[in-house]
């Protein structure tokens, strides 16, 4: 059985290593207006900076810059959505709505006798690995965005709650 993570949080923890699955299943429409807006606004505030200081441009025009700023805008409101989604599973934002539905998600796995947090062919030290690199990886998406993409049973949490649930 997993240690369980002491984590003193403001909210229950749900599950301190989420897949990237789960994290993007459980974007809530606030997680996908960020990610909107953000996309929207990085390209408009290029275009205002335009506006503001016109730059001599090739014949291509101001396409390829605003092309490039909606892609950036895209990936960076991605990121923040993933981000929120990941700190409700952290416990450090409200998760009331992410607490029911893991509960009804996870008891479901048991009940059909399939592993809590899905299969794996992988070795346990691989998945020790993949957990060590991916658990607080959230926190440096500045840096270097990493995701956890390997199912492993390091998650922080007690598993005997969905066994037992009705």
């Amino acid at each position: 059985m997993p240690l369980v993570n002491n984590l003193s949080t403001p909210f229950p923890l749900i599950d301190s290593d989420p897949h990237f699955k789960r994290v993007v299943s459980y974007l809530r429409p606030s997680d996908y207006a960020t990610w909107g807006i953000a996309t929207a606004t990085f390209p408009a505030a290029v275009y205002a900076l335009q506006l503001a200081d016109p730059a001599k441009l090739p014949k291509a025009g101001l396409t390829p810059t605003l092309r490039l700023a909606t892609f950036l805008g895209f990936a960076g409101g991605f990121l923040l959505a993933y981000q929120s989604s990941s700190l409700r599973f952290l416990g450090w934002k409200e998760n009331v709505a992410e607490q029911s539905k893991d509960l009804e998600e996870l008891s479901a796995r048991v009940k059909a006798g399939k592993p809590v947090y899905g299969e794996t062919d992988l070795p346990e030290y691989v998945q020790g690995v993949a957990h060590n690199n991916s658990q607080w990886s959230l926190l440096k998406f500045g840096v270097l965005p990493w995701f956890n993409l390997v199912n492993h049973p390091h998650h922080g949490v007690d598993t005997s709650k969905y066994s037992s649930s009705d």
